[in-house]
C-alpha cells in the first residue's frame, strides 16, 4: 500500500486509508508525516539524554509539541512545509545529539530514528516511509498501543501549544513527551509497560487541560454566560476558524475601528465569552457550524477566512482566494500568515482582502448562549444541587467530543431530542453543533444545554465532576448521576478520552465508531478495566443511560 493511516474515525472502510485519506491528505503528506513523527522520536532520545546530563533546551521541547500536532487531522495537508518541519527535527535532534555527547554521552545509539543521515529533500524523506510507518510495528497489540500513546500525546501536544503562546508552559509536559516517544522506539516494550504510559498519558492530558484553562482564563478572564447571535451583519467580514485565541485578539486588534466585523467560526465560539475578546465590539458573532460543512458554509460568507489551528478541509475554487493560513495550519498554495521574530503576525493582507471581497449580505440567525466552563457551572452550585436534590434533574449527559460527517453522528442529534426532559447535557468541543440550536428549553432557569467551551474545555466537565462529588460526599466518581455518551473524530478527542480513564470514569459510551487502531485485544482491556461501550440505538442507550448503565 502506498500509505497508511487510521488515526481519526473516519480511516477508510474502518481500518485504514490506503490511497489518499478521507480527510482530503495526499500519499506524500501522509508518509512525510509518518517520517516527522519518526524524527520526532529521534529528537526526543537525544533531548532525553542531554535532559539527564542536566541540559534543558526549550526550543527542542517545544518543537516536540509544535511537531506533534502539525501531524493532527485537518491541520496540515502542504507537503513543503513537512518537509520543513523535517528538517528542522533533524536540525534539533543533531543539535542535541552533540549537547548530550559534549557532556559525556556515547555517540551511537540503539536507534536507527536517533542517527540517520537525511538529505533533506522530499525525496529522501519518502524514501524513509517504510522505516517510519505505523506498519513498522508488526505485533498488532504493540503497535495499537504504541499509535494509542502518540495520539494522546499530539491531543496533549495541541494543548501544551495553545498554552504555550500565552506564556504557560510545564516541564513536567515536556519531560513526559520526551520519555514517551523514546518509549515507542523500544522493540522490548511489554504491553502492560505500554498500558502503564497510555494511563499516564491520562494524568498529564489532565494537567495540560488545567494548564491551557489557567491560560485562558489568567489572560482573557474567566468565562462568563453570553449570548452570541448567529446572523451576519452587512460589510466587510472576517471569518476566523480553528482555536487559537491569541490570533483572534491580534486580528481584534488589528481591525478595531476599521470597519471589519469578525466573527467566529467552529471552536471559536466559546471566544465570546471571554471578557478579554467579548469586549471588542466588532466581533459581532458566529457563523457557521462544525468543520466538516465549511465547504457550504464559507461559499456563503463573502469575506476573508482565517485558520488558526486544525480543522481546514479541501478548500472549493469558489472561495480558495479568501483563505489564508497561520500557526502550523497549511494547505498547498493558500497564503499563510507566519509568525514575526517578536511572535507577533502581521494579518493586513487578511484585513484587506475581506475589504476586497466587498462585504458580507445581512442574514438572520438564532441566538446561542454560551460561557458554562466551570467557573460559571460551580457558581449555579447551589441551584444545581437544589435540582438534583428535588429531582427536577434526574441525570446530567455529557456529550462532548468531535463532530464528524459521516451519517451515523445523526444519533447524537436524536439522542440529544430524546432525552427526558429532565435531564441535561454538558458539552464541549464541536459535538455540540449536532444540537445546541434545538429549542431544548432549562429548568428552573437551568439551560438544559451548558456549553462549556472547546474541546479542550472538556477539563471543565471533569472539574464539575469531580467538585459535585466531593459535595454530594461520594467515594468514587462513577456513582453521579452522569452518563457519557462521547463523540470522537481526531487525536485531541484521544487525548480527552485518556483524561477520563484517569480520573476513573468508566462506562463511556464511544462513538460513532470504535477506533480502528485499537487491535482486538486491546479493545477488550479496555472494555474490561474501563466499561468502554460502542453506541448502539438512540432509545436503547437512553434508556441505559437514564438506568446509569
Amino acid at each position: 500500500m502506498s500509505m497508511f493511516c487510521y488515526q481519526c474515525s473516519e480511516a477508510a472502510k474502518g481500518t485504514g486509508c490506503t490511497v489518499k485519506g478521507v480527510c482530503g491528505k495526499e500519499e506524500s503528506v501522509a508518509n512525510l508525516e509518518d517520517v516527522l513523527i519518526y524524527n520526532l522520536k529521534g529528537l526526543a532520545y537525544w533531548t532525553k539524554i542531554a535532559r539527564e546530563k542536566g541540559v534543558l533546551n526549550e526550543e527542542a521541547d517545544l518543537f516536540l509539541l509544535e511537531g506533534l500536532f502539525s501531524t493532527i487531522t485537518n491541520v496540515n495537508f502542504d507537503p513543503e512545509r513537512f518537509v520543513e518541519f523535517n528538517n528542522k527535527a533533524i536540525f534539533l535532534r543533531d543539535k542535541m545529539k552533540d549537547i548530550a555527547v559534549s557532556e559525556g554521552t556515547n555517540p551511537n545509539a540503539p536507534y536507527d530514528a536517533a542517527t540517520w543521515k537525511p538529505a533533506g529533500t522530499m525525496t529522501d524523506y519518502l524514501a524513509k516511509y517504510t522505516a517510519a510507518s505505523v506498519l513498522a510495528e508488526e505485533n498488532e497489540d504493540i503497535r495499537s498501543l504504541k499509535e494509542l500513546l502518540i495520539y494522546g500525546l499530539k491531543g496533549i501536544a495541541a494543548y501544551a501549544d495553545h498554552a504555550y503562546v500565552l506564556k504557560y508552559k510545564s516541564d513536567e509536559i515536556f519531560k513526559f513527551t520526551e520519555d514517551a516517544l523514546v518509549e515507542t522506539l523500544r522493540k522490548d516494550i511489554t504491553v502492560n509497560e505500554l498500558i502503564t504510559l497510555v494511563l499516564k498519558a491520562g494524568e498529564i492530558a489532565v494537567k495540560t487541560m488545567e494548564l491551557l484553562d489557567r491560560a485562558n482564563t489568567t489572560t482573557y478572564g474567566k468565562q462568563q454566560i453570553t449570548q452570541v447571535s448567529t446572523a451576519l451583519i452587512d460589510g466587510p467580514g472576517i471569518l476566523v476558524s480553528g482555536h487559537d485565541l491569541l490570533d483572534l485578539e491580534e486580528l481584534l486588534k488589528q481591525t478595531e475601528g476599521k470597519g471589519v466585523n469578525i466573527y467566529t467560526h467552529g471552536e471559536m465560539l466559546p471566544a465570546h465569552a471571554y471578557p478579554e475578546l467579548k469586549k471588542y465590539k466588532h466581533l459581532v458573532g458566529h457563523f457557521g457550524t462544525a468543520w466538516y460543512n465549511q465547504r457550504e458554509e464559507f461559499d456563503k460568507f463573502n469575506g476573508a477566512i482565517l485558520f488558526t489551528t486544525n480543522c481546514i478541509v479541501p478548500p472549493k475554487d469558489s472561495y480558495k482566494d479568501r483563505v489564508f493560513t497561520t500557526g502550523l495550519v497549511g494547505w498547498p498554495g493558500i497564503k499563510h500568515i507566519p509568525s514575526k521574530a517578536n511572535g507577533t503576525k502581521d494579518f493586513t493582507p487578511v484585513i484587506n482582502k475581506a475589504i476586497e471581497a466587498g462585504g458580507v449580505k445581512a442574514t438572520e440567525g438564532k441566538t446561542l448562549t454560551i460561557g458554562f466552563a466551570h467557573d460559571q457551572v460551580m457558581a449555579l452550585a447551589d441551584k444545581v444541587l437544589e435540582a438534583v436534590n428535588s429531582g427536577a434533574i434526574k441525570r446530567f449527559v455529557v456529550m462532548a467530543g468531535c463532530d464528524g460527517r459521516f451519517k451515523e453522528r445523526e444519533y447524537y442529534t436524536e439522542v440529544a431530542k430524546q432525552l427526558p426532559k429532565d435531564t441535561v447535557i454538558l458539552t464541549a468541543g464541536c459535538a455540540k453543533f449536532r444540537y445546541n440550536m434545538l429549542d431544548l428549553g432549562d429548568i428552573g432557569g437551568i439551560p438544559r444545554v451548558l456549553d462549556a467551551g472547546q474541546c479542550n474545555d472538556s477539563y471543565s466537565l471533569a472539574y464539575v465532576a469531580l467538585k459535585l462529588k466531593e459535595v454530594l460526599g461520594l467515594d468514587d466518581i462513577n456513582k453521579l448521576p452522569i452518563s457519557y455518551d462521547i463523540a470522537w473524530y481526531e487525536q485531541k478527542a484521544v487525548c480527552v478520552l485518556l483524561a477520563l480513564l484517569y480520573l476513573g470514569v468508566k462506562g463511556i459510551r464511544l462513538g460513532p465508531v470504535l477506533p480502528a487502531f485499537l487491535s482486538p485485544n486491546v479493545a477488550k482491556v479496555l472494555v474490561e478495566n474501563f466499561d468502554i461501550k460502542p453506541i448502539n440505538g438512540v432509545k436503547e442507550d437512553i434508556e441505559k443511560m437514564m438506568l446509569g448503565k
